[in-house]
């Protein structure tokens, strides 16, 4: 087994410790196996990635985004990202704006649900 990192260790934790509040919300739902039984777990590292939220049994990544991801830069570095994350790593990734756990948290839910199914 990869010995891991300190550097990634140091991040993950600092990450869980400093969470937006989208991160706190949404974490709210999934941990302890509160949704549908799976185990996610936070600020999880991928490779040189660390993603927001990882379900190893479904092999799933919720990756949650502010407004910031719009921009041209961001947007190349997020798909040069999320290629790694499916084509070496195997995962499926669901993208989530944080103003679509504000409006809509229910139908995140639902799109999560639907893509662990």
């Amino acid at each position: 087994m990869k010995k891991v990192p300190q550097q990634f260790i140091k991040l993950s934790r600092a990450l869980r410790r400093k969470g937006t509040p989208w991160e706190i919300k949404l974490w709210q739902a999934l941990r302890d196996r509160r949704f549908l039984g799976l185990r996610f777990k936070r600020q999880a590292r991928m490779g040189n990635y660390i993603v927001d939220f990882y379900c190893p049994e479904k092999r799933l990544i919720i990756e949650l985004d502010g407004g910031h991801h719009n921009e041209e830069g961001i947007k190349s570095r997020d798909r040069h990202r999320e290629n790694y994350l499916r084509d070496v790593e195997g995962c499926d990734l669901l993208r989530v704006w944080n103003n679509e756990l504000d409006s809509n948290f229910e139908g995140v839910l639902e799109a999560i649900e639907g893509a662990v199914s």
